[in-house]
């Protein structure tokens, strides 16, 4: 059994019957956070000024860490269960990862900016576009990515 913590790396190595069905589940959650957080924050890195811009004092100067965390939690669930355990299924697994995932992306991230749209003065149907273009692809990439490493544990055992 291998000790706390360790699972991650473990399953990075392919050793899922070390593992088991629930720390693979886990692996592939903490893959598909981590490409998803990765990307997100370099667009927001790079896209901070055109928000400011957009939204004025609308954004907060320092990112508020607990809802922020909470979002990036449930959004990687709901791209495992919606996108990457059905896609794994498939006949084309990949490919069915990116289109769930650029689905998913764009209604989640649609959901976001069209009430935003709908209810804020400054906000925009240009930064809505943007936004939910880069939420469809965003979500595709960390979909393919959780998709990969759930296809790597199944055939690596």
């Amino acid at each position: 059994m291998p000790r706390p913590g360790a699972f991650f790396f473990l399953a990075l190595r392919g050793e899922e019957k070390a593992l088991g069905p629930v720390l693979r589940q886990a692996a592939i959650y903490a893959v598909t956070l981590i490409a998803f957080l990765t990307l997100d924050a370099v667009w927001l890195t790079r896209m901070v000024g055109f928000y400011r811009q957009v939204m004025g004092d609308m954004v907060a100067p320092q990112p508020r860490l607990g809802p922020a965390a909470v979002f990036y939690m449930l959004m990687a669930g709901g791209i495992v269960f919606f996108c990457v355990e059905p896609a794994t299924r498939s006949d084309a697994p990949l490919m069915q990862a990116l289109m769930r995932g650029a689905v998913f992306g764009l209604l989640t991230y649609g959901t976001y900016d069209l009430t935003n749209h709908a209810t804020l003065r400054l906000w925009s149907a240009r930064l809505s576009a943007l936004d939910m273009a880069w939420g469809a692809s965003l979500t595709a990439v960390a979909a393919a990515a959780g998709c990969a490493a759930a296809l790597y544990f199944s055939k690596n055992p």
